[in-house]
């Protein structure tokens, strides 16, 4: 195997370690409409059923972790319309973080309620993801935060891919 891949499957497994005792093990279920769609077994992993409702927990815990042993930091920024808004606004909370979450304007009500609920700060922004995402990564450069990407992180995609453990 590449070198790529051994640090990439090294993160996954150590991802695995630490979420360990944070999250919760969902289960699989069997889809009965999806395997005869299919013809073969279909299952379902219910993430669902995860803590903050939503896989993106695993990648933001995860990320801030590994973030936090590589040097102290005291707040963290994010941009998101929902799940990993509320991935990032836990996971921070856990570790003794403060986020902050910067959210589009047209964001639903009970998705800001329950990033706030995490204890996050939310600010509202722009019209678009794209237009919070680029108020995101200004307000953590002027406030030397650190960002919370939420795919384009290597660490976050290796909390992502505990989901099949």
């Amino acid at each position: 195997m590449s070198e790529v891949v051994n640090e990439i499957l090294r993160n996954i497994r150590e991802a695995r370690r630490i979420l360990a005792p944070i999250i919760h093990r969902t289960p699989l279920d069997h889809s009965l409409t999806f395997s005869r769609m299919t013809g073969g077994d279909i299952y379902l992993k219910l993430e669902n059923l995860q803590k903050t409702g939503a896989f993106k927990v695993r990648g933001a815990y995860y990320a801030l972790w590994k973030k936090r042993q590589q040097g102290k930091f005291d707040i963290c920024v994010a941009a998101s319309s929902g799940n990993h808004a509320q991935g990032v606004a836990f996971a921070a909370s856990q570790l003794g973080i403060k986020s902050i979450i910067v959210m589009p304007e047209y964001t639903s009500i009970a998705k800001v309620q329950a990033t706030r609920s995490y204890g996050a700060e939310v600010v509202l922004y722009g019209r678009t993801y794209d237009d919070a995402y680029e108020k995101a990564v200004q307000l953590a450069e002027e406030i030397n935060a650190v960002f919370i990407h939420p795919f384009d992180d290597k660490h976050v995609i290796a909390g992502q891919g505990t989901i099949g453990t």
